[in-house]
């Protein structure tokens, strides 16, 4: 069985099998941070199938999606014409090229760093700061080594639905987690196709971020769990920081 890149099978199932993540309130946590600054105009790194992207919008941000797959990107921009929320989507990997302009935000959520290598962190860094204006924020998330080490390593994830089944596979060696996604689709006949991919994440210590921000031109303003969870026992560690 063919085992296709991240996301070119998942980005259309993405938001609907996470929709118990509560995407509301993640987001209105996201736009607290960002209400602290004077900003007008973002870009949401990673964005996937858009939805913090048209939050971020809906609030009044000019925000600019981007992402690596096409497929993420393409479900993004048909789900927000038809909601209704302008917005642009562009093509692009922020660990090998500069964005070409500046912003007054940069986000990065729900484990976007953690697919970075860590050979290509700093890269990626130095790009987000080259797209900030002076003052500019990032406010970005990862998972913890403790979710990727205690819960994750040697485990199996299911989800069976009516319309698809969601399985992966999922296994952490060393600093390298590897999860095979299996899908179970089921088509207009009443069938099901199957559909396989792989996914390859890096688990990062607070340590190593901190250092790469200061390495980089930035200055941490702020490290907690998700939702303002004490970081410590977090299975997501959120990070403010400003371009010096």
């Amino acid at each position: 069985m063919r085992k296709e890149v991240a996301y070119a099978n998942l980005a259309e199932w993405f938001e609907y099998l996470n929709d118990d993540c509560d995407y509301e309130n993640w987001s209105q946590y996201l736009i607290m941070k960002l209400k602290r600054f004077s900003l007008r105009t973002g870009l949401d790194v990673g964005c996937g199938g858009g939805w913090f992207t048209r939050a971020f919008t809906r609030h009044g941000y000019e925000t600019t999606g981007m992402d690596v797959s096409p497929q993420m990107l393409d479900f993004a921009q048909r789900t927000a014409l038809a909601q209704g929320v302008k917005g642009t989507y562009v093509l692009g990997d922020i660990t090998t090229k500069k964005t070409g302009r500046t912003y007054d935000f940069v986000t990065a959520i729900n484990d976007c760093i953690n697919y970075i290598p860590k050979d290509k962190l700093s890269r990626a860094m130095r790009n987000v700061a080259s797209s900030l204006h002076k003052g500019g924020v990032f406010l970005f998330d990862i998972s913890s080594p403790k979710k990727y080490r205690e819960k994750l390593s040697g485990t199996i994830s299911a989800d069976d639905r009516e319309d698809v089944t969601y399985l992966a596979f999922n296994r952490v060696d060393g600093d390298v987690a590897t999860i095979d996604v299996t899908l179970f689709v089921k088509r207009k006949d009443g069938s099901f196709e199957r559909l396989d991919e792989t996914h390859v994440q890096y688990v990062y210590e607070i340590e190593e971020i901190q250092s790469s921000l200061k390495e980089n031109g930035f200055a941490l303003l702020e490290v907690e769990g998700h939702l303002g969870q004490d970081a410590s026992e977090s299975d997501r560690i959120c990070f403010l920081a400003m371009k010096e």
